[in-house]
């Protein structure tokens, strides 16, 4: 089989997979940049932060962030360390305490135990890749769709997820200890799909990875986004490749969101100076 049949084969066979109940996905078009081609000024949001306030005793994680995320986008949250970016994902899966503010899923109050929001049909790979290295790459991948009853279903994830990551199928019987860093982020990467989730947040994919291994992450990144149809919002420290592949991106600092924009916006902004360097608006 030539390469372009196979490529074709296998897309069919993903969308066929990942289609949702009621219906086939939607594989939004998305231009040469990855970036959504949608109205998402008339669309209602897939996922929405409104007036999110994290504290943890006196700590102050999240100041009163709003965020809006529609289909088909990939979206980065960026800042300094402490900024708040990680918690805005953990307040989305249920992780951490909400003391104002609201978080809707499909317009709906999303307040379900963690279980229950990846049901729902949305995904954390968390950071530091948190792979069960005890088990071997098999286990690790059906960990990620265990909610799933139907064991056929569960194969056809399975074989889908090993077919896009052709280094998982390899591997498939090795331990997860085996396996170098890039190669352990594509199995939580792999994981993070057997949910057949609508949206994939992903909480910094590319830590502690080589700089050619980081330049595959995002790629992937890219191709999960198109492949599937699935919506991201991806934190991350490498500014540069986050902007490079995202259609938005928000800016945190102190607890707060400080810009929103398109990345040509942010990057012609002054915000990147202010929050990483400190430098103020009216300073030389």
């Amino acid at each position: 089989m030539g390469a372009l049949t196979r490529c074709s084969t296998i897309r069919r066979s993903l969308r066929h997979i990942w289609a949702t109940e009621d219906g086939e996905k939607n594989m939004t078009a998305r231009d040469q940049h990855g970036g959504a081609q949608q109205q998402v000024s008339t669309a209602l949001p897939l996922l929405e932060l409104s007036d999110v306030s994290v504290h943890y005793g006196a700590v102050v994680a999240l100041d009163h962030v709003s965020v809006q995320i529609y289909p088909g986008e990939v979206v980065s949250l960026m800042g300094p360390n402490g900024a708040g970016k990680s918690t805005v994902l953990k307040a989305v899966m249920g992780m951490a305490p909400v003391s104002t503010g609201t978080v809707r899923w499909h317009n709906d109050i999303l307040a379900s135990p963690t279980h229950e929001i990846v049901k729902r049909g949305i995904s954390l790979v968390p950071q530091g890749r948190r792979v069960f290295t005890h088990l071997n790459v098999e286990e690790n991948l059906e960990l990620g769709g265990m909610h799933v009853r139907d064991a056929a279903e569960r194969s056809r994830r399975l074989d889908a997820v090993m077919e896009f990551f052709p280094i998982l199928r390899q591997k498939r019987r090795d331990p997860a200890s085996a396996m170098s860093g890039g190669q352990q982020q594509m199995l939580a990467l792999g994981r993070g799909l057997m949910s057949s989730p609508e949206i994939l947040l992903l909480d910094e994919p590319t830590l502690g990875l080589a700089p050619i291994i980081v330049s595959e992450v995002f790629q992937r990144v890219t191709e999960i986004s198109k492949t599937f149809g699935t919506t991201i919002v991806l934190v991350e420290h490498n500014i540069r490749g986050a902007l490079s592949i995202v259609d938005r991106g928000y800016i945190l600092d102190k607890a707060r969101v400080a810009f929103e924009g398109t990345p040509k916006e942010i990057e012609d902004s002054d915000i990147l100076t202010q929050v990483f360097l400190g430098r103020e608006d009216n300073e030389e």
